[in-house]
């Protein structure tokens, strides 16, 4: 997963999880709801001081947007064979 998609997950996921709208998480960022929408969608790379506007906001560490999710175990050959 590119770090976009990851940023965007995790910016998705904190802002549902503070009850936010995409127009409000905006409005208190000082940033357009268009762009928060796009950054949602992967459709823009977020400037590292956005970043953190967006964290500071959401009330988490700019890290937690960035963090990528614990990958999933993969099973061996042997495994899928069973």
């Amino acid at each position: 997963m590119e770090i976009r998609e990851v940023f965007a997950r995790n910016l998705r996921a904190a802002r549902q999880g503070k009850g936010l709208s995409q127009e409000e998480l905006a409005h208190r960022a000082d940033i357009d709801r268009t762009y928060i929408s796009s950054l949602e969608r992967s459709v823009y790379n977020a400037s590292i001081d956005v970043v953190d506007r967006l964290a500071t906001v959401l009330g988490i560490e700019a890290c937690e947007l960035l963090k990528r999710p614990p990958e999933e175990p993969q099973m061996s050959t042997a495994e899928l064979d069973d």
